[in-house]
């Protein structure tokens, strides 16, 4: 046996892998990435509507939530003051004091921000109302009168 620090051993060992045969190393090769990409692909092609039509269905629903809480800070209104906000104070009488409401013991909302729907629009308010003693709604995502689905009026009437 040669000693330690012998010549033959400074060389290096020889197994499968340095001998010429390759063997695969960790990882994924360009193909698997693309299939899982392409995977991925089709499942978001999928999902993306479904994801979408929940999110107009929601803004819809929220819209009709801030609805109801407006109508109830108007009722509160009503009630101090005697009176609904004229169409020209609009709903902003509810955060504001306007000049000719004497009981006024706002605001009657936490924030302006509550004063518009999810689309960004502020609610359309009169009073005396057409559909009601007001009329309180919102024109929907498409922003015009009528509509179906996320494009449809959410209102006090409805």
């Amino acid at each position: 046996m040669p000693a330690a620090g012998c010549k033959d051993r400074a060389r290096p060992m020889t197994t499968d892998a340095t001998k010429g045969d390759r063997r695969r190393r960790p990882g994924f090769t360009l193909l698997e990435l693309l299939v899982v990409l392409a995977i991925l692909g089709l499942i978001a092609a999928f999902a993306a509507p479904r994801v979408l039509q929940f999110l107009g269905g929601a803004r819809s629903d929220a819209a009709a939530i801030q609805i109801n809480n407006i109508a109830a800070a108007l009722d509160l209104y009503r009630l101090e003051v005697g009176r609904y906000p004229s169409t020209e104070d609009g709903i902003a009488a509810l955060i504001d004091r306007p000049a000719d409401a004497p009981g006024w013991n706002g605001p009657y909302l936490d924030r302006v921000g509550g004063l518009s729907d999810p689309w960004g629009r502020v609610y359309q308010y009169r009073f005396p109302g057409e559909q009601g003693v007001y009329d309180l709604f919102s024109l929907g995502a498409d922003g015009q009168q009528g509509g179906d689905g996320e494009d449809a009026d959410i209102s006090t009437w409805q």
